[in-house]
């Protein structure tokens, strides 16, 4: 047997390697599916004497999509996220996190605001509530407030028409 030991457990550790290969590092399982989208009250980006809430969009499917300005894949989605919403098929709400040099709103202001609102997380908490594990993520969150998806990474063209489109016309029916 200790002949042979060596030889299993390479073997087993190829298998579980060659299984991770083929993962795709996008469709990381998140345990807020189905679960209440986290409440928060934050200033928005546009007007900070004014707060954004979850709660403001009860009884709506809407996309909080997780961005921040030094992000590069952030403004390579800008462009889809302008598509989107011009589409006005759900709303979208912006999180900027952790925008310490506070560049969103001249960004936004710049290259155009998708967002019925965006809300300023500075800190970064609100972030780690939604287990934001970088930047871009979408969340979709349906009439109840709950989570029904989470994207990493930008909005392409593809993955909206086979992934939100179907999902956003089912949870508005």
């Amino acid at each position: 047997m200790k002949r042979w030991l060596p030889l299993i457990l390479f073997t087993l550790l190829s298998a579980v390697l060659y299984v991770g290969l083929h993962l795709n590092p996008r469709e990381v399982p998140s345990p807020f599916i189905g679960k209440p989208a986290p409440a928060f009250t934050l200033p928005t980006v546009e007007h900070p004497d004014k707060t954004f809430s979850p709660a403001q969009m009860q009884g709506k499917v809407w996309l909080l999509n997780v961005w921040a300005p030094w992000c590069v894949a952030c403004r390579q989605e800008h462009e889809s996220l302008l598509q989107i919403a011009q589409m006005g098929l759900v709303p979208l709400v912006g999180l900027n996190w952790k925008d310490k040099g506070r560049e969103a709103t001249a960004l936004l202001a710049q290259s155009g605001d998708p967002y019925l609102a965006c809300a300023e997380d500075l800190s970064g908490m609100v972030g780690i509530d939604y287990g934001v594990t970088g930047t871009p993520e979408t969340y979709v969150i349906d009439k109840r407030g709950l989570v029904r998806m989470k994207h990493i990474g930008p909005i392409d063209a593809e993955a909206w028409e086979n992934k939100f489109m179907p999902l956003i016309k089912e949870l508005n029916r």
